[in-house]
């Protein structure tokens, strides 16, 4: 048998795939197989297969028989009954149940326990899965294939090795940056898709900032031309989602590289506490006035998906070789321009060049204060020219406290380390 981390793995990969499978199923057929089914079925092929290890292949066969009788079966009763219930969930949670008992005997009891109860919560869960499938439109649909295609098929046949000069081209390595940020910005579009328009300033703020922050800018600067109130609530939903962008920064830096985490944990936090409390003194002002959220697109698309690994690839680029060529004002002049229009691809370079290079480890927190401020004022120049002058007002009050935060932060910011 495998370690139990390993078998883990193995079962929520396959739940993962089932899921996946039959999420769409779901959706285009009716009767057979759906959201439970799939998943039951491809873990019971894993814990099939983890019995094999033990008893024998021939365990991996009788368990595909016996799906193919438990699916054969409703066809054959539908010649001689006019409507029969053909639903197959109960009888693959009995075989599946049958080789969970299996494994208690033959595998760690711990993992035999977690299947059990998983299966139990997952035919309780039936109203939630089927709410969960018809809520999503075919819009959503695509945008989690679309994800899937960017993360199952792509991903996987990218050659794990790097290419190029200065050795920082790496095919896998960049697209799994692309996988990462997709990722991010998916869960967002799927929350906002269950909330609605309606969800209100707050957590309109949030969850575009989830998605992408320039984004919601663009639409909430369009929503505050409708007049006063309107303008209030877009300049408040621009700040709040510029809040979460540096709760993005620090998962970022927590994936790719813990020791340029440790140094800008510090300075991250302070421009989140000064960008979050005029959000939150403005949000107070206004909080019972309707608002609905701006319009958000899938973040998912494969021609964005390959827009930001290119950038990220660049501005990867341009960080080695104005470390190499030019020194730390080159580092610093790259921080501003890619920060103008995202902050995810000069956070991810230099996270990555921070492993390599000890120094952009310890003071790597400075291209990020630099890129955020250049991302700051761009937002604002966005909120000026589409939502006009009153827009750009009130936006640029509100960022004036962590814009001078970020100054401070480059002038005086001493890591206690």
């Amino acid at each position: 048998m495998e370690t139990t981390p390993v078998i883990f793995q193995q079962l929520g990969i396959s739940l993962l795939l089932g899921l996946l499978v039959g999420l769409q199923r779901e959706r285009t057929t009716s009767g057979v197989a759906g959201m439970r089914t799939f998943p039951l079925i491809s873990v019971l092929g894993t814990v099939s297969a983890l019995l094999a290890q033990s008893l024998g292949g021939w365990i991996v066969a009788v368990g595909l028989l016996s799906i193919v009788v438990v699916l054969a079966l409703p066809k054959l009763l539908k010649f001689k009954q006019p409507d029969p219930d053909i639903g197959t969930t109960t009888d693959v949670a009995m075989l599946l149940m049958f080789a969970v008992g299996a494994l208690l005997v033959v595998g760690p009891v711990e993992v035999a326990v977690a299947v059990g109860g998983g299966v139990a919560v997952l035919l309780q869960m039936k109203p939630e899965l089927h709410s969960f499938a018809e809520k999503l439109g075919d819009a959503d649909l695509k945008a989690i294939m679309q994800f899937a295609l960017i993360t199952c098929i792509i991903l996987p046949v990218l050659p794990n090795q790097t290419y190029g000069p200065l050795g920082v081209f790496n095919p896998f390595e960049i697209w799994l940056m692309v996988v990462l940020i997709v990722g991010m910005s998916l869960g967002g579009y799927i929350l906002y898709k269950f909330l609605g328009r309606d969800a209100g300033i707050l957590l309109g703020g949030v969850l575009g900032g989830a998605i992408s922050s320039t984004a919601t800018t663009v639409s909430a600067s369009r929503q505050a031309l409708v007049g006063p109130m309107a303008t209030r609530s877009a300049a408040i939903v621009v700040m709040i989602a510029s809040v979460v962008v540096y709760a993005r920064v620090l998962i970022e830096m927590a994936v790719v590289s813990q020791a340029l985490l440790a140094a800008s944990v510090g300075p991250v936090l302070v421009l989140t506490v000064l960008t979050l409390i005029p959000a939150l003194v403005a949000w107070l002002r206004v909080r019972q006035d309707s608002s609905h959220m701006p319009e958000q697109t899938n973040p998912t698309q494969l021609k964005s998906a390959v827009v930001f690994g290119v950038m990220y690839a660049l501005v990867l680029f341009a960080l080695a070789a104005a470390e190499q060529y030019v020194g730390g004002e080159g580092l610093y002049a790259v921080a501003a321009l890619s920060g103008l229009t995202d902050m995810d691809a000069i956070t991810l370079s230099t996270a990555r060049l921070s492993l390599s290079d000890p120094s952009v480890a310890a003071d790597g927190w400075r291209l990020i204060v630099i890129a955020s401020m250049a991302n700051l004022a761009f937002k604002g120049g966005i909120a000026g020219v589409i939502g006009g002058r009153r827009l750009l007002m009130q936006v640029l009050l509100l960022f004036a406290i962590p814009m001078a935060g970020g100054a401070c932060l480059l002038a005086f910011w001493q890591n206690p380390w």
